[in-house]
């Protein structure tokens, strides 16, 4: 049995689930409403303020399929309630973000500036200039805003300038080594 499939996902007060047909999951919180299509394989059903995922046969494809589903259910419920955020923090001499309206305008190292215009359902911030923080309600559309902030300017590896995650730690490589005097 799926460990993490396996596990209730417990409703918060002020959260509300619907569950309607085909799978269509509908999770409306404080901070917002989200749907997502499951698979119709699925059973999935709400029981005493919980909601609980089972699967109808033991195949390795509904298998595989229990614990992503209980995952997604849960991360919705987590969005609504508390959101998700990522940071990217950005370093290197003259590298800067600045907010320019909802948009931020990226100084990296090209010839010209860089304008990333938030997805929708996803807000962006800069602190200090060296810091962008994504937030929104669903936890795939903030990763992958900010994976497509990230691939403006991926940390190189020799002198580690770029954009990385906060707590992403680069790989570093060594420069090339000076020959000795009367080395080979």
């Amino acid at each position: 049995m799926s460990r993490v499939g396996m596990q209730p996902i417990s409703i918060p007060p002020g959260v509300e689930v619907q569950i309607g047909e085909g799978n269509l999951i509908e999770v409306k919180g404080p901070k917002g409403t989200l749907r997502r299509q499951l698979r119709p394989e699925m059973v999935i059903e709400k029981q005493n303020g919980t909601v609980v995922v089972r699967r109808p046969k033991e195949t390795r494809w509904h298998k595989s399929l229990h614990g992503l589903t209980r995952t997604l259910i849960a991360n919705m419920i987590v969005g609504v309630t508390e959101g998700y955020q990522k940071v990217l923090e950005i370093s290197g001499v003259g590298y800067r973000a600045e907010m320019q309206g909802k948009n931020i305008r990226l100084t990296v190292g090209f010839s010209h500036p860089v304008l990333i215009e938030p997805d929708e359902g996803v807000e962006l911030a800069v602190e200090g200039g060296n810091k962008i923080i994504v937030r929104g309600i669903d936890k795939e559309i903030v990763g992958n805003m900010a994976a497509k902030i990230r691939a403006v300017r991926p940390v190189e590896p020799y002198r580690g300038k770029g954009i990385k995650y906060e707590d992403e730690i680069p790989r570093r490589k060594p420069g090339k080594q000076a020959k000795t005097a009367g080395g080979k």
